[in-house]
């Protein structure tokens, strides 16, 4: 980067090309900075809930997110890991902190492969886990789930990664946060207990659903930004475009 040589008093670091353009006329010198890598770390929910969808899973848009992540992280030289929970620490898809151009690939499929085996109900326990192994450092951290279980232990369970920039990714299908248009009758199945029932959706059904959607929307925000985190939601597809967006707003 430049700056002006009245801030940065080195003649020998001036630089003749950017003072002639440069807007105003002024003496600019190089100015250079070194960039420190910063550990890139995932948790990944991959519960029951995380395997519903219309057209792909959760999970699997989960793991489309890490292949990004991936990439973008060789980029810019940071390693990434993966711990993944669904009652418990996953210790089958634990990957620690690597740099490599296939690291996303490799935790991507690794995901994407566990979708059908993974079971039982996310929540704290897990969690607790994965991110007392985190606990104390100093990352980027990437917490991506559908958060479809109690809240009341999240801030504790965020405490634990003071040290860390955590990123709330928000992982829900276009399907259950708005009810079908078509049909009075759905029969819905509990990906999490493997319980069924039928729904008659009548108009009152319709707006209490929609009603939740939004107390949920608002009750996560609320946890999260109580400890400094804004949420990023994921819809149906990850969009690297607006995550772009979301960091730019977040330094801004």
């Amino acid at each position: 980067m430049h700056g002006r040589l009245f801030d940065y008093p080195d003649p020998r670091r001036l630089d003749l090309r950017a003072s002639v353009r440069a807007a105003r006329s002024e003496w600019l010198v190089r100015v250079h900075l070194q960039r420190a890598a910063v550990p890139v770390q995932v948790i990944v929910d991959v519960s029951g809930s995380m395997r519903f969808g219309m057209r792909r899973t959760k999970l699997q848009v989960a793991a489309d997110f890490v292949e990004a992540l991936g990439y973008s992280a060789f980029r810019v030289g940071d390693q990434l890991g993966m711990l993944a929970f669904d009652t418990h620490a996953c210790d089958d898809l634990f990957m620690p902190a690597r740099y490599g151009r296939g690291v996303g690939n490799l935790l991507a499929t690794m995901l994407r492969e566990s979708a059908s085996d993974a079971a039982g109900p996310g929540g704290m326990a897990g969690l607790k886990r994965a991110a007392t192994a985190l606990a104390g450092r100093q990352a980027l951290i990437f917490l991506v789930s559908d958060f479809h279980w109690p809240l009341a232990e999240l801030p504790a369970v965020l405490d634990l990664l003071v040290h860390a920039w955590v990123v709330p990714i928000v992982v829900w299908d276009a399907a259950e946060i708005a009810p079908p248009s078509g049909g009075p009758l759905l029969a819905v199945n509990d990906a999490e207990s493997g319980r069924q029932r039928t729904l008659w959706l009548r108009g009152s059904v319709r707006e209490h659903w929609r009603e939740a959607v939004a107390r949920r929307r608002a009750e996560l925000a609320r946890r999260f930004v109580e400890r400094g985190m804004q949420p990023f939601y994921v819809e149906s597809a990850f969009d690297p475009e607006a995550m772009s967006r979301y960091f730019l707003e977040t330094i801004a």
